[in-house]
């Protein structure tokens, strides 16, 4: 069961990135108890070092994906 609702979730979060629509999990991390069926959220700031999500000088910055 536990696979099923992380796997629901997942799809939906790809769903309202695709449309356009809603709020996605971007900056959040969404936290789920399936013992205690609650869900619980966290702001996650951006690192400013990230090659990814830092802060840059405008230039792009080429990540290898190994």
């Amino acid at each position: 069961m536990l696979p099923g609702v992380i796997g629901l979730l997942q799809a939906v979060e790809v769903i309202k990135i695709i449309l356009g629509k809603g709020r996605p999990l971007v900056g959040r991390l969404l936290l789920y108890d399936a013992l205690g069926t609650t869900f619980r959220e966290l702001k996650i700031p951006r690192d400013p070092s990230c090659a990814l999500c830092g802060v840059h000088d405008g230039a792009q910055t080429s990540v290898a994906r190994g």
